[in-house]
């Protein structure tokens, strides 16, 4: 590996889940790693590092020491900038970047964004000639602030839109390479779209507090989350996207098989992939932290429009996300049954 990668300015922003798994990996291979935060989260990873451990394994926890900054002007003028804030975020934090560096610096400095969805590619081009976006193929919670729990070490895939700026993208994969598998991808949005079908069941899962209670009613449960995922991969298909494999996120096949057969011959891979399943940065924001932000409309209100755009039918999809539009504006958001999901989404059945 070229020593020019290892000699990279790197500032991280935002050390949440996937913010505090990529400073775990990468701070111990780059001098120029900083971390900036604010409040707790700043205090614990300038008191003990960032300590990291898989599924599992927590006995095996590693403490990993790393560089923070308090505000933007204190860190070294970066090449690389990662975004690990959510959507709803990007544009205060982008235009903060863009008051401390300047157009001009900003020409030879590549900002990644890093958020699920691809809403960040209409915000990010506002601020940023040099951008490059990630796509997170693993499932990350944090415990407490510099405390992180994660499901797989990667991978990471790196990539533009429209193919462009390779040699950023290739800069990218490589330095993060240095620490986690990471891939650079010329099929880009077909790889972020794989994804947000996934995504989909973060809105279900936190209305229904999977993994602050148990599951009521298994059948419904698979029934519901495999029928959200199945018109998620009808709308994609018909938006002209093609199937990326994204880490090891169930296939169309599998995602349609369940939706269509008989659930005692689908319910063991199901159960299996269940398994795979953690409290989604949804529920951590809005069951965890009390927020009333959320990523609701920028990935189920992204692809419901898609539905509408190129007529495919979505009924689970629009049942939850009326159901969670009213139940996240709430203001103390409680978890509801399986059972009361299904009644209150009142389909024609």
């Amino acid at each position: 590996m070229p020593a020019s990668f290892k000699q990279q300015t790197v500032l991280l922003v935002g050390a949440g889940a996937v913010g505090a798994t990529i400073a775990a990996w990468l701070a111990p291979k780059l001098k120029n790693f900083y971390v900036l935060d604010q409040g707790e989260t700043l205090k614990a990873i300038e008191e003990k590092g960032v300590s990291s451990y898989l599924q599992h394994h927590k006995q095996a926890t590693e403490n990993t020491p790393v560089k923070t900054v308090a505000s933007l002007k204190e860190c070294p003028k970066p090449d690389i900038i990662l975004l690990c804030v959510k959507n709803y975020s990007l544009d205060g934090l982008s235009q903060a970047i863009l008051d401390v560096y300047g157009e001009q610096a900003l020409k030879d400095i590549v900002v990644v964004g890093l958020q699920n969805g691809v809403e960040n590619q209409q915000i990010l081009p506002k601020y940023f000639p040099k951008l490059v976006y990630g796509i997170i193929s693993f499932n990350a919670w944090l415990d407490e602030p510099g405390v992180v729990g994660y499901q797989a070490k990667g991978p990471f895939i790196f990539g533009t839109p429209d193919n462009s700026l390779q040699t950023e993208v290739e800069l990218v994969t490589s330095v993060f390479n240095l620490g986690v598998e990471a891939i650079a991808s010329r099929h880009f949005q077909d790889a972020a779209l794989s994804k947000m079908i996934i995504n989909l069941t973060n809105s279900f899962t936190t209305l229904m507090g999977l993994g602050y209670r148990e599951i009521d009613h298994p059948s419904l449960f698979q029934k519901i989350l495999s029928q959200l995922t199945y018109e998620g991969v009808k709308i994609v298909k018909a938006s002209g996207h093609k199937e990326c494999k994204v880490g090891d996120i169930p296939s169309w096949f599998i995602i349609s098989a369940s939706a269509k057969l008989p659930q005692f011959l689908t319910r063991k891979v199901f159960n299996k992939n269940v398994k795979k399943m953690v409290v989604s940065s949804m529920a951590q924001d809005i069951i965890q932290n009390g927020r009333s932000d959320n990523e609701l409309d920028g990935i189920n209100g992204y692809l419901l429009e898609l539905a509408d755009k190129f007529n495919v039918e979505a009924p689970y999809n629009k049942a939850i996300y009326r159901l969670c539009r009213q139940a996240f504006s709430q203001e103390k958001f409680e978890p509801i049954s399986v059972e009361e999901v299904w009644q209150q989404m009142a389909l024609n059945r």
